[in-house]
């Protein structure tokens, strides 16, 4: 296990201390507020940060962002869910988070690291970005039905 890494930047902390996060801030955003997770089961968002290094952004005690980085930590990585909460938008936390996340020695030795995205990549090309080079060689699956899929079946 990993030391926590903090940064600090005026009132403001980035950790990867997952016993600072606020499962209960990160599924209320994802579940009800991003457009890729829409609908999620608390336990899958529970789930999916115990397999990932972790980001939050904290102000007061309270969370009001997160990044979370998928990795092997030697080849590559996935970086996902990444947010700021509306409130705290439009004063740089998510370029700072960007720039913590990208500077984790856990993750200075990857060959290629990945994100989707269908709104931030003007975010994201300021960090060297870009459009997959080789689109003929990706490919992906879809496994199961969207969130909002499956909570629609339930309903």
């Amino acid at each position: 296990m990993q030391r926590p890494i903090e940064a600090r930047k005026e009132e403001f902390l980035i950790s990867t201390d997952k016993a600072l996060l606020q499962t209960d801030v990160i599924h209320r955003y994802l579940s009800q507020e991003s457009y890729w997770a829409e609908g999620i089961p608390r336990s899958i968002v529970e789930r999916s940060i115990e397999g990932a290094l972790c980001f939050g952004i904290y102000t007061n005690g309270q969370q009001i962002g997160f990044a979370r980085v998928i990795t092997d930590f030697a080849t590559f990585g996935y970086l996902a869910d990444v947010f700021v909460l509306d409130a705290w938008r439009k004063r740089g936390l998510s370029k700072w988070l960007m720039e913590v996340v990208l500077s984790h020695p856990g993750l200075q030795d990857l060959r290629r690291m990945m994100l989707i995205t269908q709104d931030a990549q003007g975010l994201y090309k300021q960090f060297g970005f870009s459009v997959w080079e080789f689109p003929e060689r990706s490919m992906s699956k879809r496994i199961g039905k969207t969130y909002a899929e499956m909570n629609a079946a339930h309903s």
